[in-house]
């Protein structure tokens, strides 16, 4: 038992959080861990969350550090549609995938400057400047389809989004790339320091020499290119642009992956690692739900309940009695 006390203790949270959700799924369905190679790639329920928890993973990515610096981004959805529409109508109107993946680049990137212009220039609350672009930009997105679902019929895309190489699927793939390279960049650089520094206390993070301004800038321009990627491979796997459903309520699934991943959402500390692993989390758990057969409406008060319990296990004012407890008992 004391070894069980002292692995609580060495635990990080997310590994509990994520260890407790595989537990829960393989209860609910006894060959949730079985692999198998269908068509050269690898299948099974653990390659599907893989698959599936991309999207949100690559939105927790540029949500973190944007919740760091204090902030919050709710428009990583609508800028999902935008990305894809803008996306599908170049390639349906006849132009290359490379130009198409270009300018839906772009778009998020433009989206995101939106956004860090109006909160580091003009002093916005990130809660409103970013609910500005929630609103309006899913009204965008609709007007660049014209109201239309977009399809076209690229196979470089199709590949993109859901295509496999080496057996896996290529969005976990294109989420472990930019995983890897974000981690390079933000922790063998100054610039982990400089947004946790903006977090922490904005005044002193400006007399010590930190542009506050430029480093939330920076943020939520990385925060719109992240959702317009994610949004690329959501249109690129079902060939196609919806502009009304495409990435809704991802931002939800966003900001709960940062906090699953043990960000702070007052600011000042974050973990890309662990926010990809948060999005992870909330994907088995999607899948989880699922493989029970539970009527769908039952789905999210089930998802409600395992979140508060998981969010629970991470509390400071919780864990060290849960530690304590062990040790009483051991």
């Amino acid at each position: 038992m004391m070894g069980v006390v002292r692995g609580l203790r060495g635990a990080t949270p997310q590994f509990l959080v994520l260890g407790l959700i595989l537990l829960m799924d393989r209860l609910a369905a006894p060959g949730f861990f079985d692999i198998s190679v269908r068509n050269g790639r690898l299948a099974g329920s653990l390659v599907d969350i893989l698959n599936r928890g991309a999207p949100v993973g690559l939105l927790a990515l540029g949500m973190a550090p944007v919740i760091a610096t204090g902030g919050i981004d709710l428009s990583v959805g609508a800028v999902m549609a935008i990305a894809g529409a803008v996306m599908a109508v170049i390639v349906s109107h006849g132009g290359s995938w490379i130009l198409g993946v270009a300018c839906a680049l772009a778009a998020g990137g433009a989206c995101g400057f939106w956004n860090g212009a109006l909160i580091a220039g003009l002093g916005i609350k990130p809660f409103v400047a970013t609910l500005v672009l929630m609103v309006a930009g899913r009204g965008v997105a609709q007007l660049v389809t014209q109201g239309r679902i977009m399809t076209f019929a690229e196979p470089h895309l199709a590949t993109l989004g859901g295509g496999a190489w080496l057996g896996l699927p290529v969005p976990t793939l294109i989420l472990a790339a930019i995983t890897v390279l974000a981690v390079l960049v933000v922790r063998s650089s100054p610039a982990g320091l400089f947004i946790e520094a903006v977090g922490g206390n904005r005044r002193a993070s400006r007399l010590a020499g930190v542009e506050a301004g430029a480093v939330t800038l920076l943020v939520y321009v990385a925060s719109g290119l992240a959702a317009a990627i994610a949004g690329i491979i959501v249109a690129s796997d079902i060939s196609g642009a919806d502009a009304n459903n495409a990435g809704l309520w991802f931002e939800l699934d966003a900001i709960l992956a940062v906090a699953v991943g043990g960000g702070s959402l007052a600011g000042g500390r974050f973990s890309l690692s662990r926010a990809v692993l948060g999005a992870l989390a909330i994907q088995a758990l999607k899948t989880g739900i699922l493989l029970t057969g539970l009527p769908p409406e039952f789905n999210l008060l089930v998802m409600a309940g395992a979140i508060v319990l998981v969010l629970c296990l991470q509390s400071p004012a919780l864990r060290p009695l849960a530690v304590r407890l062990g040790e009483r008992r051991a």
